[in-house]
């Protein structure tokens, strides 16, 4: 059975948007049908290392055959694929960040992935993008996204970078 599901994609170091559009590329190959990519935008660094470059960050309607842990595997692959080292200090700089956000309506908890995302209701950098995509998502629990939007403050700097990346087998 196919879902569809969303990720999120992030890069601070190098050619940010050719980073981002690598991981689209590469998915594919690895299972993962990309249908649909949200505008880029340019991030604020947030978490334990503030002290660095900012983001460009965008989120990805996809659809996949895999389960929770496969689609992880998939992730992780693309990220290696594009030289993201497999042991790095959390939060620190990097070139290629693909996080699973939501799979269907599935949850999941495993020592390497819950879903949905623990920081999905929680950043504006997430929010903002998925919500282009699909204004009506809802945590499989019913969290509307838009309510949790509106009640994050305003203080995690989210702006508009440029337009969606290109998506395989798109006009």
């Amino acid at each position: 059975m196919r879902e569809t599901g969303y990720l999120g994609l992030g890069s601070n170091i190098g050619d940010r948007r050719a980073n981002l559009q690598a991981a689209v590329d590469a998915l594919p190959a690895h299972g993962v049908e990309v249908l649909a990519s949200s505008s880029t935008y340019d991030t604020d660094p947030v978490g334990e290392i503030l002290d660095q470059p900012s983001f460009l960050n965008a989120c990805l309607r996809i659809r996949t055959g895999l389960g929770p842990e496969g689609l992880l595997d998939a992730c992780k692959a693309v990220e290696r694929q594009l030289g993201r080292p497999e042991r790095y200090v959390r939060h620190s700089p990097r070139a290629i960040d693909v996080d699973v956000l939501l799979l269907g309506d599935r949850e999941h908890r495993s020592e390497r992935l819950t879903l949905p995302h623990e920081q999905v209701l929680a950043r504006r950098f997430v929010l903002i993008p998925l919500l282009e995509l699909d204004f009506s998502l809802r945590t499989p629990a019913g969290d509307a996204l838009a309510d949790a939007l509106a009640a994050l403050p305003l203080d995690e700097g989210v702006r508009r970078e440029g337009p969606p990346l290109r998506v395989p087998g798109a006009g």
